[in-house]
């Protein structure tokens, strides 16, 4: 339909808004006031914005419409000033469904005698809009109108129309990208953006052009956040009018963190087995996959692992090792795996020590003491950072065999030694290292050992016996209690 005005406003279901600042007037020709310079003829819808301050609003609002095929609001408008500057803007808005009113899709707020313009508002079922026109005033005298608004039921034949635009689903950090589809022309000096309601609008990635009559516009909401989900549609200004496509959401979803860490259900020297625990999760679902990460507490390696249960054992781990576990949650799409979840920080058992000591030697041999070395050894060996270096010796003594055991403390040196003193001299002594640790112990091959010889003790007094002859003395004695070594000669 068409309302140019001349009968009254209620005829054309046109009405004016109760939350602005001042009203349209509807003038025609019976009812003219005193005309002005710079007043339009005819019948037509007006805002004298003489003696307004600035910033004063009036809205004429349009009768809600359903159209469901193509169709193009076609309108004349009127900007004039006595002093040439301008009057105010003329913004025109379009309202879905009764909900927020959003930001102008066309506006203009320069001075010019009657001309055209076009509305190409793509809307389906079972959606509506309203139009809704709004004068806001400069401060500046002058006359701002509108005249010959009509729905016409074909399309625009300057603006393209858009066809549906879908909703986008991404997940946070991606970039949103909205595919905007429209019948019709376009060219380099038209002007096209995705505009939101309450969010930051989307300027123009790229443009693809098919044909005459259709093009693909490309837009992206760059690193998406929750405050980015909203209502979006396409928007393309040109020189004869506006092309409003539907509203399409863009629906952010946060990916999926554990609230709480593993937990340990039991440990092994080279394994840990875990349960998940991830029932409770910030973000949002669904969970398409499971992953657990896991990394030394010193140093940096790590690996991820993917699970298909709520209970996993990681293996071929070291011993005696500080592992943190957290766990990997993601839904779909792409950027959908979230942080790692909070870390369960355990450790390994130790391990059976892989060997003994080995290359046990002698340094240096003295009479009451020994000194040895050994190949030094690592972790690799030990399977454990708590472990103990034992010397094992033996011998015999007073007709008994003497067992004794020492502990090494020179276990990181690159030379190893360790010097077993109190000894007696001129002994055997079996040598033996023994390596131990919470798990297990190791033994090295034995050494077997003699002290060097000593001075042998004193000839018992009471064992010295003498005989007397007339050219000689016959004397004998016993061995030495101690004798420390061979004796090869006694002295008289």
């Amino acid at each position: 339909g068409c309302c140019t005005f001349d009968e009254p406003l209620s005829s054309c279901g046109y009405s004016q808004s109760d939350d602005d600042d001042l009203n349209w007037d509807q003038v025609n020709a019976p009812m003219k006031p005193t005309s002005g310079q710079g007043m339009p003829s005819g019948s037509f819808m007006l805002v004298n914005t003489s003696g307004r301050f600035s910033g004063q609003k009036a809205h004429l609002l349009m009768p809600h419409l359903k159209e469901n095929d193509t169709h193009c609001i076609d309108f004349h408008y009127y900007v004039s000033s006595k002093s040439g500057a301008s009057p105010g803007a003329l913004n025109v808005y379009v309202k879905v469904n009764d909900g927020p009113i959003g930001n102008p899709v066309w506006n203009t707020s320069v001075t010019a005698t009657w001309n055209r313009a076009e509305l190409a508002i793509s809307t389906f079922w079972p959606n509506f809009y309203q139009v809704v026109f709004e004068v806001v005033t400069s401060g500046h005298s002058g006359y701002v109108a509108i005249d010959e608004v009509k729905v016409l039921g074909h399309p625009c034949t300057k603006t393209p129309h858009f066809l549906r635009l879908q909703s986008v689903e991404v997940n946070a950090g991606q970039f949103a990208t909205f595919q905007c589809t429209a019948n019709g022309g376009t060219d380099s000096s038209d002007r096209l953006w995705l505009q939101g309601i309450y969010v930051r609008d989307a300027p123009l990635k790229d443009i693809r052009v098919f044909n005459a009559r259709r093009f693909v516009a490309l837009f992206s909401v760059v690193n998406a956040t929750k405050r980015d989900a909203g209502n979006y549609r396409c928007m393309i200004r040109t020189e004869g009018g506006v092309g409003v496509s539907n509203y399409a959401e863009l629906i952010v979803k946060e990916p999926p963190v554990p609230i709480a860490p593993p937990q340990l259900s039991s440990v092994g020297a080279t394994y840990l087995w875990i349960q998940l625990n991830a029932n409770s999760i910030n973000g949002d679902g669904p969970i398409i996959q499971r992953e657990v990460e896991y990394r030394t507490s010193s140093g940096s390696w790590y690996d991820i692992q993917p699970v298909d249960s709520t209970s996993y054992k990681i293996g071929h781990l070291d011993p005696d090792t500080e592992y943190e576990i957290s766990v990997l949650l993601t839904r779909p799409g792409e950027g959908g795996t979230g942080s790692p979840g909070p870390a369960l920080k355990t450790r390994t058992k130790c391990a059976d020590p892989m060997r003994g000591p080995r290359r046990l030697e002698v340094v240096e041999i003295k009479s009451r003491q020994i000194t040895i070395c050994w190949e030094p050894f690592g972790y690799n060996v030990t399977r454990c950072h708590r472990y103990n270096l034992t010397v094992h010796y033996r011998y015999q003594a007073g007709g008994q065999e003497q067992v004794r055991e020492e502990v090494s403390w020179d276990t990181e040196s690159s030379h190893p030694q360790h010097t077993i003193t109190n000894l007696s001299p001129y002994t055997n002594v079996s040598i033996k290292l023994v390596l131990m640790n919470p798990e297990g112990r190791k033994e090295s091959q034995e050494l077997v050992v003699q002290t060097d010889e000593d001075v042998p003790s004193a000839v018992p007094l009471e064992s010295i016996q003498g005989s007397t002859f007339e050219e000689k003395i016959f004397l004998q004695w016993r061995e030495p209690a101690q004798t420390y070594g061979v004796i090869t000669l006694y002295e008289v």
